[in-house]
């Protein structure tokens, strides 16, 4: 069963790293428009007197490229005349081929226009990359050098790299390993996998301490940090007025956002009681706690309290937790505060760890001053002071809009052209949002996890979407996740792809844990996973080119970010294990102009592990246009029909385990 393809919205965008000097979308279905719009050549300079020899050679070829196309076209639709005869079946049968055979000739006609630029296999990247982050600040040269004295810029910066514009795979480091199925991942990872230094393994805080071997770093649930974990986690549900942390489901709490999570325990401790914990944390060029969190299966990106807010709407997480996540609260009038209170639903709870707040701690004046700080704006924040515990505050968002109406003082109120809803990296705002968006639910009145993901038609018409539509999407995706993956579970979750000298292994039954959906518009994808049964957490993706549902996914119980796709996605290379794109190559292609298809392409090579999957259902055209690219990342694949469909295809591709060049 399949579906139509979204087609999205227009919209401007920055162009990304990669290949740049043409445009797949546009070259290979629009070779006439390419032309006129100077795709493939290079313009006139305007104010010229007389055309030079090169520009008239230029001109000529253009000429002999149009007659060509002409020629093509004109050689195909005679081949659909000489079969009009024919009966009906060959008739149909001879205009798929008439179809595959335009699309082909296009496609070598604008392999011609492109010169050089040919498609040709992508060379690896130089081993400096092996951990290359575009939009942060790499030094993974100076350290190498021992230069640990230079500024690391937290701020994201997209602008195009310079050292990928060449077009390179990155390779992992010489001796990594396929990270271990879940749930074992969760608890050891190979140490080879990760980038660290003896100096991280020295220094960090409950969260962040580990067991580590000659070859692999362990996290054993016997281990005096997990136990630390779960009194902590304890402590936290009794602070709030539960029994224990099995009970936060009950108080309404679902959706975890973690500053500066350590290595991703207090998630994956979270985890096994229905909790949905994402980390957040600074890039870091060694002893990264995003990339070591998501090796060990948790969900985790790159984002900073720096000078722009996070990409997610407002009204998205039920708990903010701070543990020594190392945010100065006070700095900047609060603006830290006010980004917590806009991701924080009503009624929910921001949790503060800090030495800060010990007794011992508050008898220095200045410690006492900025405490104090904190503690007032808060208050103006319309947050109640649950408890406190030693280091640990847990403070209640407001859940009755009075609040705001009666506050003395604090931050303004947002005025209603402020959009609230679509943040991407947009400057800190000083105000709050208020309660004047129809999502302003208290958490305790929202449906408890897991008939939370199934919104009925009155949350659903807050974003515009009507309950039957929503239900068939959700059909159809079930349908997806039975029908198609039954394909896919033999090679997937059941039998591992057998490596040259290497035994099967035995199940179960899963080898995927990250999955990014590239265009998940209602989340139905990670909806159809999990009523499937499949361990796997979701990072679902709206890109900035749609129409964004992303305030829909968090409603759900969800956890996602609003993306670019023409820019580098925040997180470091190798730590998703399967990318699934449903109609984002027909998104983009509306977007024209933007990026090449190699330069989404070239973004996904680099966050998808060895040995990872991708999956890809698009337009048949598209899809064709799309194996070619593939080829240049060396990936194997294999396009399948859709239930006799000819007008939409699927294609899998599994990138295959490069070992490092010696």
């Amino acid at each position: 069963m399949s579906r139509p393809l979204h087609r999205g919205l227009s919209g401007g965008g920055r162009v990304g790293g990669g290949i740049s000097g043409y445009n797949v979308f546009d070259q290979k279905y629009q070779v006439k428009e390419s032309l006129e719009n100077g795709f493939g050549h290079e313009a006139t300079s305007p104010g010229r007197g007389a055309r030079s020899r090169p520009s008239l050679t230029f001109l000529l070829l253009k000429l002999g490229l149009v007659f060509v196309t002409i020629l093509a076209l004109l050689g195909s639709l005679y081949w659909a005349v000489s079969i009009s005869n024919s009966s009906r079946h060959n008739v149909s049968h001879g205009y798929r081929r008439l179809q595959e055979q335009l699309v082909a000739d296009l496609s070598d006609i604008g392999e011609l226009s492109l010169g050089k630029a040919r498609l040709k296999e992508l060379e690896f990247c130089s081993p400096e990359y092996e951990n290359y982050v575009p939009c942060y600040y790499n030094v993974s040269e100076g350290l190498d050098l021992g230069d640990h004295e230079a500024p690391i810029e937290y701020e994201r910066q997209c602008v195009r790299e310079s050292a990928i514009d060449g077009g390179c795979l990155i390779l992992p480091p010489r001796n990594y390993r396929i990270p271990l199925r879940w749930p074992s991942g969760r608890d050891i990872i190979w140490k080879e996998n990760v980038k660290i230094t003896g100096q991280d393994l020295s220094s960090g805080s409950l969260t962040k301490r580990m067991m580590v071997e000659e070859e692999h770093i362990s996290f054993h649930s016997d281990s005096l940090m997990v136990d630390g974990v779960e009194d902590y986690s304890h402590q936290i549900a009794e602070m709030i007025g539960l029994r224990n942390e099995s009970n936060f489901n009950e108080a309404g709490v679902r959706t975890v956002l973690d500053i500066g999570c350590g290595f991703g325990s207090f998630g994956a401790h979270l985890f096994s009681k229905q909790l949905l914990t994402l980390c957040i944390a600074n890039y870091e060029a060694t002893g990264s706690q995003v990339q070591l969190t998501l090796e060990r299966g948790i969900p985790a990106m790159i984002g900073s309290f720096a000078s722009k807010q996070l990409p997610y709407p407002y009204l998205s997480f039920d708990m903010l937790h701070c543990a020594r996540c190392g945010i100065e609260w006070e700095k900047n009038d609060g603006i830290f505060l006010v980004e917590v209170d806009r991701l924080l639903r009503p009624g929910g709870y921001f949790v503060w760890t800090s030495p800060m707040n010990t007794h011992r701690s508050l008898r220095d004046k200045e410690n006492q001053r900025k405490w104090t700080s904190i503690r007032d704006f808060a208050e103006h924040l319309c947050w109640d002071m649950l408890s406190q515990q030693d280091e640990t505050i847990v403070w209640k968002k407001t859940g009755k809009k009075k609040c705001y109406s009666s506050r003395k003082s604090g931050p303004a109120v947002c005025g209603r052209s402020h959009d609230i809803e679509s943040p991407y990296y947009q400057p800190l705002n000083p105000c709050i949002a208020g309660t004047r968006s129809q999502r302003w639910v208290p958490i305790e009145y929202r449906t408890p996890w897991p008939s939370r993901a199934k919104l009925n038609s009155t949350e659903l018409d807050i974003q515009g979407v009507h309950l039957e539509y929503f239900a068939e999407d959700a059909a159809n995706w079930n349908s997806v996740v039975q029908n198609h993956w039954s394909l896919l579970s033999p090679l997937i979750f059941s039998d591992h792809p057998k490596r040259p000298g290497a035994e099967d292994p035995a199940p179960p039954f899963n080898m995927l844990r990250n999955v990014l959906d590239m265009n998940a518009r209602y989340g139905g994808f990670n909806a159809a996973l999990l009523d499937a049964g499949k361990s796997v957490w979701v990072m679902n993706v709206v890109p900035r080119s749609g129409p964004n549902y992303l305030p829909l996914i968090f409603d759900r119980g969800f956890i996602g970010v609003q993306h670019d796709w023409c820019e580098a996605f925040p997180t470091y290379p190798r730590t998703y294990d399967m990318v699934h794109a449903d109609g984002l190559l027909s998104l983009e292609k509306n977007q024209k102009h933007r990026c090449s298809m190699l330069d989404i392409f070239l973004e996904i090579d680099r966050i998808l592990r060895p040995e990872g999957w991708v999956i890809l259902h698009d337009t048949a055209p598209l899809i064709q246009a799309a194996r070619p690219v593939i080829t240049q990342l060396k990936w194997d694949m294999r396009m399948m029909e859709l239930n006799g469909n000819s007008d939409e295809k699927l294609l899998i591709c599994q990138k295959p385990f490069f070992m490092k060049q010696q």
